[in-house]
């Protein structure tokens, strides 16, 4: 029998994983929300989102890949690390978080097994989280410089986080398959973007190589041979309208990143405050 873990908020009884509609804060879906079950239907569910809240709501209950299905509930019912033990799971696709009408988007790679997965935001929850959301803070994107937990009064302004795969991958590492198969989403939600979009930063070389493929699939002008990943290196990419829009590569603040300090906060601060230009 599954055991109850009690609502972070309410405190009444919740099964975990967190079903649509059940009143997690920030829970962009509802019982009605339609699911993606196979890679077709990814792909048509992303392309007749209207609007960034639906495009959240169908993320976040997005079952097409088996493989991320079974490990992040897997996850959220038994392979909980034992600080969180009493600790109710997101264990979902983790959904864009931030302004719905940001003119950048930031690009990450994968929910954390214990961070999203657990909390239900994007990089809350864990090591990684606390560097970024410490660097948004100081650089005037983030209300507070922490995210522990949706309902925490956390928000960004002007900045849109989402990732290259939005389900919590065993050992951090999607499949190329897997990849494929979410990248409709991170195409649409460029797309729904793209009318006030003025920067993309991508943090590593997965979140650097989903964008460009994301924008090449919507049509926009993307430099060839394709721009190699690199700490601060910008390419402009070209809409159909006319404009630009600024490709921005920053190392992921991963700990194997801020530990040895390959990344800085003076270097993160360095490159969050250059997207304000």
């Amino acid at each position: 029998m599954e055991r109850l873990d009690p609502h972070p908020v309410t405190g009444e009884p919740l099964p975990s994983p967190v079903p649509p509609g059940a009143g997690w804060p920030g829970d962009p879906a509802g019982p009605a929300t339609p699911v993606a079950t196979t890679p077709a239907r990814v792909r048509r569910l992303a392309a007749s989102a209207p609007d960034v809240p639906e495009l959240q709501a169908r993320i976040s209950v997005c079952r097409a890949c088996p493989r991320l299905v079974r490990w992040r509930e897997d996850v959220a019912r038994t392979g909980r690390r034992a600080a969180f033990a009493d600790q109710p799971y997101w264990g979902r696709p983790g959904p864009s978080f931030g302004d719905p009408d940001a003119e950048v988007l930031l690009v990450g790679l994968a929910p954390a097994a214990n961070g999203t997965n657990r909390t239900g935001r994007m990089f809350t929850g864990d090591s990684s989280g606390d560097f970024l959301w410490a660097a948004l803070h100081r650089t005037g994107f983030a209300a507070q410089p922490t995210s522990v937990a949706a309902g925490d009064g956390q928000a960004l302004s002007g900045l849109r986080i989402v990732a290259a795969v939005r389900c919590a991958p065993p050992a951090n590492k999607p499949t190329p398959a897997e990849r494929a198969c979410c990248a409709p989403w991170l195409e649409r939600d460029l797309e729904l973007a793209a009318p006030r979009l003025r920067a993309v930063l991508c943090l590593g070389s997965i979140g650097w190589d989903a964008a460009l493929g994301a924008a090449r699939s919507l049509g926009w002008d993307v430099p060839r041979p394709k721009p190699r990943f690199g700490h601060a290196v910008e390419v402009p990419l070209g809409l159909p309208d006319g404009r630009s829009v600024r490709l921005v590569g920053c190392y992921h603040v991963s700990p194997h990143n801020t530990f040895t300090r390959r990344l800085t906060p003076e270097m993160l601060d360095d490159v969050l405050l250059g997207l304000r230009g």
